[in-house]
């Protein structure tokens, strides 16, 4: 394809402490950078839409830097923030999104600024910009959302966007169309996600971040129910106490005080039995949601993929493909295919091989109703 024939899309990926940037022509990332905030300039913003500006010159000196005019791109897109849930796809970012994000009423972190500042940005130079497969992603089918008690139930937070991305290679791979797929997914980072993809769709996964699954580096997966319940009413803990050992304070973190898993590596090598078993037992327990992944289909895996900053170690994913390569072969695409899957979302929907597809606010009568289930 001529350079002229491109699509040149700017893709937005705001992280906690971190602006993320990207110039794709096509599927080529053209330009790339990673701007670290410190502490010291983020704590003189008070909430996460305070730092709206701050964000947006970011992003506008870098492309100054590179003589890159915004009126250029045909198209932004950025990573998505919380919504309420929504199908997998590459949707448009309108008002009724841009309103959601701002309003945090479906949860407060700076990627939902990534929407914001693309919506204006493109809205002055007549730029489309979309957001595709935002955490928010719900494809579950109905039997994946009981808990057991009707006073709960189980929700899709996902690590939607890299799973559809490394789904989609996975399928490229074995030959077949997603559509057709019957996939395991492993994202594993600091949460770690188990998806059962099954004809294009996330039927069902653990709750990342909630006290669901394995446990991670600093995420203590599922708990025994009752001895969560004892310890959360014998007076020495509050909420937020809690809520840390679940995410935060969980996982390796509480066992060996690491969070990084080749420091981890490193005290086996030099002999720490504890540290090793701490190691296989996470193993362990990633094996075994994978096992249960696989059966909800009811049909053959096709694959089992490993993913997510975790993937680089070949100890892990090694160790993992001994457990569970009887059940499907294993994949590994490590680290985080996060601007690509944004970049090819979109040229997916410019080159009109896919449908865009527009976000709806729900209604005050709908919310209600939810209210009432939860």
């Amino acid at each position: 394809m001529q350079e002229l024939d491109m699509r040149k899309i700017l893709v937005i990926n705001f992280g906690s402490t971190s602006t993320k940037l990207s110039i794709f022509h096509d599927e080529i990332e053209y330009k790339e950078t990673t701007i670290r905030h410190y502490s010291e300039e983020l704590n003189k913003y008070s909430t996460v839409n305070s730092q709206k500006e701050f964000r947006k010159n970011a992003i506008l000196e870098w492309l100054n830097e590179l003589n890159e005019p915004i009126q250029k791109f045909d198209a932004i897109a950025a990573r998505g923030g919380f919504l309420h849930p929504i199908s997998s796809g590459t949707y448009l970012i309108e008002k009724e999104m841009v309103d959601d994000l701002l309003s945090g009423e479906y949860g407060q972190h700076v990627s939902n600024l990534a929407g914001v500042i693309a919506f204006e940005m493109g809205s002055e130079y007549r730029i489309p910009s979309y957001t595709t497969d935002p955490i928010v992603v719900d494809e579950f089918i109905p039997e994946a959302r009981f808990t057991g008690n009707p006073k709960f139930q189980r929700k899709s937070i996902i690590h939607a966007l890299n799973q559809k991305a490394v789904a989609r290679f996975a399928a490229d791979i074995i030959n077949k169309p997603y559509a057709e797929c019957n996939l395991v997914i492993v994202h594993m980072g600091g949460g770690i996600t188990v998806g059962a993809h099954f004809n294009g769709e996330i039927i069902d996964s653990n709750n990342g971040v909630d006290g669901d699954g394995p446990f991670t580096p600093e995420r203590s997966g599922s708990l025994p129910a009752g001895d969560l319940v004892r310890l959360c009413y014998s007076g020495k803990y509050n909420e937020t106490q809690v809520l840390s050992m679940i995410n935060g304070n969980g996982g390796v973190k509480a066992y060996l005080g690491e969070i990084d898993m080749r420091r981890v590596e490193a005290r086996i090598e030099n002999g720490d039995e504890e540290a090793a078993l701490v190691y296989r037992a996470m193993v362990y327990q990633i094996a075994k949601e994978i096992g249960a992944y696989s059966t909800v289909s009811g049909e053959k895996v096709d694959a089992i993929v490993l993913t997510g900053g975790l993937a680089y170690s070949e100890v892990l994913t090694g160790q993992i493909t001994k457990k569970v390569n009887f059940i499907a072969p294993v994949l590994v695409f490590p680290g985080e295919k996060e601007s690509l899957a944004l970049a090819l979302g979109t040229i997916r929907v410019l080159n009109k091989k896919e449908s865009e597809k527009i976000y709806k606010k729900k209604s005050d009568e709908l919310k209600q109703q939810i209210a009432m289930l939860a």
